[in-house]
Protein backbone atom coordinates (compact mmCIF):
# COMPACT_ATOMS: atom_id res chain seq x y z
CA UNK A 1 0.00 0.00 0.00
CA UNK A 2 0.96 3.80 -0.70
CA UNK A 3 0.96 6.54 1.57
CA UNK A 4 -0.51 9.56 0.57
CA UNK A 5 3.36 11.18 1.27
CA UNK A 6 4.94 8.51 -1.04
CA UNK A 7 3.94 9.89 -4.13
CA UNK A 8 7.50 10.20 -5.47
CA UNK A 9 7.96 6.37 -4.83
CA UNK A 10 4.31 5.49 -6.85
CA UNK A 11 5.64 7.49 -10.25
CA UNK A 12 8.67 5.55 -10.16
CA UNK A 13 7.56 2.03 -9.65
CA UNK A 14 6.90 1.55 -13.22
CA UNK A 15 11.05 1.72 -13.49
CA UNK A 16 13.64 -0.35 -13.42
CA UNK A 17 17.07 -0.74 -14.70
CA UNK A 18 18.97 1.77 -16.36
CA UNK A 19 15.23 3.82 -16.17
CA UNK A 20 14.63 3.80 -12.27
CA UNK A 21 18.58 4.24 -11.94
CA UNK A 22 18.57 7.54 -14.21
CA UNK A 23 15.51 8.81 -12.11
CA UNK A 24 17.08 7.82 -9.09
CA UNK A 25 20.19 9.85 -9.68
CA UNK A 26 17.89 12.70 -11.28
CA UNK A 27 16.65 12.89 -7.57
CA UNK A 28 19.88 12.83 -5.99
CA UNK A 29 21.10 15.38 -8.51
CA UNK A 30 18.27 17.79 -7.62
CA UNK A 31 19.01 17.03 -3.47
CA UNK A 32 22.85 18.15 -4.31
CA UNK A 33 21.97 21.67 -5.96
CA UNK A 34 19.40 22.37 -3.65
CA UNK A 35 21.41 21.88 -1.08
CA UNK A 36 24.59 23.81 -2.15
CA UNK A 37 22.20 26.99 -3.50
CA UNK A 38 20.34 26.63 0.08
CA UNK A 39 23.74 26.15 2.29
CA UNK A 40 25.70 29.15 0.02
CA UNK A 41 22.82 31.49 -0.05
CA UNK A 42 21.51 31.28 3.82
CA UNK A 43 25.40 30.65 4.68
CA UNK A 44 27.55 32.36 2.61
CA UNK A 45 30.93 32.08 4.32
CA UNK A 46 33.98 29.89 2.90
CA UNK A 47 32.95 30.57 -1.24
CA UNK A 48 36.06 30.92 -3.38
CA UNK A 49 36.53 34.26 -5.09
CA UNK A 50 40.25 33.43 -6.30
CA UNK A 51 41.34 30.69 -9.22
CA UNK A 52 43.89 29.40 -6.63
CA UNK A 53 44.17 26.30 -5.44
CA UNK A 54 43.77 27.22 -1.73
CA UNK A 55 40.89 29.09 -2.65
CA UNK A 56 39.08 26.26 -4.06
CA UNK A 57 40.43 23.13 -1.76
CA UNK A 58 38.96 25.58 1.12
CA UNK A 59 35.74 26.26 -1.32
CA UNK A 60 35.83 22.59 -1.91
CA UNK A 61 35.73 21.48 2.04
CA UNK A 62 33.39 24.33 3.36
CA UNK A 63 30.58 23.05 0.70
CA UNK A 64 31.18 19.53 2.23
CA UNK A 65 30.55 20.48 5.63
CA UNK A 66 27.63 22.56 4.86
CA UNK A 67 26.53 19.87 2.73
CA UNK A 68 27.17 17.51 5.81
CA UNK A 69 25.44 19.46 8.34
CA UNK A 70 22.46 20.39 6.21
CA UNK A 71 22.48 16.60 5.43
CA UNK A 72 22.35 16.12 9.24
CA UNK A 73 19.34 18.45 9.61
CA UNK A 74 17.11 16.69 6.61
CA UNK A 75 17.76 13.80 8.15
CA UNK A 76 16.51 14.76 11.75
CA UNK A 77 13.46 16.75 10.18
CA UNK A 78 12.09 13.50 7.81
CA UNK A 79 12.66 11.36 11.01
CA UNK A 80 10.36 13.69 13.15
CA UNK A 81 8.12 14.61 10.65
CA UNK A 82 7.77 11.05 9.64
CA UNK A 83 5.98 10.79 13.06
CA UNK A 84 3.40 13.49 12.61
CA UNK A 85 0.03 12.80 12.51
CA UNK A 86 -2.01 13.36 9.11
CA UNK A 87 -4.23 15.31 11.81
CA UNK A 88 -1.03 18.13 12.94
CA UNK A 89 -1.12 18.69 9.02
CA UNK A 90 -3.32 21.79 9.22
CA UNK A 91 -1.35 23.28 12.06
CA UNK A 92 1.91 23.50 9.88
CA UNK A 93 0.28 24.68 6.64
CA UNK A 94 -1.30 27.52 8.90
CA UNK A 95 2.20 28.19 10.29
CA UNK A 96 3.87 28.09 6.41
CA UNK A 97 0.86 30.67 5.12
CA UNK A 98 1.60 32.83 8.31
CA UNK A 99 5.29 33.19 7.54
CA UNK A 100 4.67 33.64 3.74
CA UNK A 101 2.18 36.65 4.78
CA UNK A 102 4.74 37.80 7.26
CA UNK A 103 7.54 37.75 4.51
CA UNK A 104 4.98 39.27 1.89
CA UNK A 105 4.25 41.88 4.53
CA UNK A 106 7.96 42.96 5.26
CA UNK A 107 9.10 42.79 1.93
CA UNK A 108 6.26 45.39 0.93
CA UNK A 109 6.82 47.56 3.79
CA UNK A 110 11.19 47.84 2.55
CA UNK A 111 10.01 48.21 -0.93
CA UNK A 112 8.06 51.48 0.00
CA UNK A 113 10.27 53.13 3.44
Amino acid sequence: HLELTMIHEAMILEYSGRHLALMEWAAQLKLMIYGVLIANIFFPWGIATRLSGGALLGAAAAIGLKLALLGVVLAVGETVLAKMRLFRVPTFLVLALTLALIGLLSHIILEVA
